[in-house]
């Protein structure tokens, strides 16, 4: 066996002596504000300029925590056939009392006008204020940080990649410049 009785009791106390005698890690939160990776999860902001109203995010989203409203609107382009309609946002919100942060809204978005903040403190005393409408959304884009840069030993980007093959057609254009 090898065992005496008590063995378990003497490891457990080892280790709590161990512990006791360690510094602790504490962060004193209200005081220092902790060190967040780059790109935390916060809360999520609204480009509301890139939004066409497609409601991807709000389809998309599992927990139906997103609420849009648009209407239609009349634009008149001089010498079209007819005129075009396109769709203005009135209402955009996010409930994030019922969000479970999982980004598919942000992943779903053609358009790139969800954006994670690594802001977190919004905690409210009611939860009903934790509703968050389009301006409040819009103030939390000051937060989000710039993407990272494009590493160099990586492909390219496509659009460099077109520019450059439509830069080396040009010079090979006969109205090119290389004369």
């Amino acid at each position: 066996m090898g065992t005496f009785p008590g063995s378990g009791l003497a490891k457990g106390l080892a280790i709590t002596a161990k512990t006791l005698t360690r510094r602790a890690d504490t962060q004193q939160y209200p005081d220092v504000a902790p060190q967040l990776p780059p790109r935390s999860r916060g809360v999520i902001a609204l480009r509301e300029e890139n939004c066409t109203v497609c409601m991807l995010c709000a389809r998309e989203c599992p927990d139906w925590c997103i609420y849009i409203d648009s209407h239609k609107e009349e634009v008149v382009t001089p010498g079209a056939a007819r005129t075009r309609q396109r769709n203005v946002l009135d209402r955009f919100a996010i409930d994030f009392s019922l969000c479970m942060y999982c980004a598919i809204c942000i992943e779903v978005c053609p358009f790139d006008a969800l954006y994670w903040t690594p802001e977190f403190e919004y905690a409210e005393h009611d939860l009903r204020d934790l509703l968050h409408e389009r301006d409040r959304l819009g103030e939390w884009m000051a937060t989000v940080p710039p993407p990272p840069a494009h590493d160099p030993n990586g492909e390219p980007a496509k659009e460099e990649q077109a520019a450059a093959r439509r830069a080396t057609q040009d010079l090979r254009s006969p109205g090119g410049t290389d004369g």
